[in-house]
């Protein structure tokens, strides 16, 4: 190219010519440009796995690009909640995590992220019911027969759960408080590895979400005594809530949202936000929900501002259960 050809581009540059602009960095893609990764904070196989993927096949085609599950578990979801935390704010590594979200920062007293300030909320997904569920040959066949058991066997009895601070750690502390009678418990490395251990009769009892019991429980494969809800599940009609069952103090469920590292734009915050509102409204999506035994929450809470109200509140809600308890994760 001659000089004074290139002085014209150049010149034409300047000018703020069409073709001249689309070469610069206001032409950048909108989001998002490229796939997005989903960390899931337990190990594969898990409730809240079965949730994401869910969820992220869903996303991925109202964003139209892939949505990728990566499972990063340990340490009762603060090794995959920290990768997110310590995440390009971008857009493109996100979590979804459970009520885990909620009693981590009063459970850990020392974590090498912020808690609630390291993210940027998205929206809520679902409230998932649990079951309390035992080994198939477990001596006992309603929850009133459960009681008498866990009361005179006590610590004899392996209580499994997906390590302190998982759902199933909080179910179980707040069955022995409401029995009045301690178990031995086994931490797993998730929900997915301490299952194949109560399907396999290695332990006894455990507390886990209607998505990953709802399967087991129709094939057999586990008793179940009581579902922790205020009404029964409309997958699993005949099991009792445990009120109904004799135990109105074993009441909780699970519920699930999605996040972004601190600092995410907001355009891109709310894009997503529109694409978790546009997946939860797939048909496919809520009829496999309603098949594990959960449903979507309503629009309005899958929005980052009623998502961070929801949040704050529910710390505020488990911190003296927490503290009563006195049991920490450190």
């Amino acid at each position: 190219m001659s000089r004074l050809a290139r002085r014209a581009l150049l010149a034409l540059a300047a000018l703020g010519a069409p073709w001249g602009l689309a070469a610069g960095p206001a032409a950048a893609q909108p989001f998002p440009a490229r796939p997005i990764t989903v960390i899931v904070p337990f190990a594969a196989g898990g409730p809240t796995d079965t949730v994401t993927r869910l969820v992220a096949e869903a996303m991925g085609r109202d964003l139209g690009t892939t949505v990728v599950v990566e499972n990063a578990g340990g340490a009762g979801g603060t090794i995959g909640a920290q990768k997110v935390a310590q995440s390009r704010p971008d857009g493109y590594t996100l979590l979804l995590h459970h009520i885990g979200m909620a009693t981590a920062p009063t459970l850990y007293r020392r974590l090498a992220y912020d808690p609630v300030g390291g993210f940027e909320t998205i929206g809520l997904v679902t409230e998932v019911p649990m079951t309390l569920v035992a080994r198939k040959d477990f001596p006992a066949n309603t929850l009133a027969e459960a009681i008498a058991v866990i009361r005179k066997q006590k610590e004899r009895l392996n209580y499994a759960n997906a390590g302190i601070g998982a759902a199933s750690h909080l179910c179980g502390l707040l069955l022995m408080t409401a029995v009045d009678a301690p178990m031995t418990t086994v931490p797993f490395r998730g929900t997915g590895p301490a299952m194949q251990e109560l399907l396999s009769g290695r332990v006894d009892l455990m507390c886990d979400q209607t998505t990953n019991t709802t399967e087991q429980i129709n094939s057999g494969a586990l008793k179940v005594f009581s579902v922790t809800t205020k009404e029964r599940v409309a997958a699993l009609p005949s099991i009792p809530t445990s009120a109904e069952a004799g135990l109105p103090a074993f009441e909780v469920t699970v519920w699930h949202g999605l996040y972004a590292p601190k600092g995410t734009p907001a355009e891109v915050t709310q894009r997503l936000s529109q694409a978790l509102q546009a997946a939860l409204r797939d048909p496919r999506l809520v009829a496999r929900f309603a098949e594990l035994g959960t449903a979507p929450v309503a629009q309005a809470m899958a929005t980052p501002e009623a998502h961070h109200k929801f949040w704050l509140d529910d710390i505020a809600k488990w911190k003296p259960i927490i503290q009563a308890a006195g049991q920490y994760a450190d």
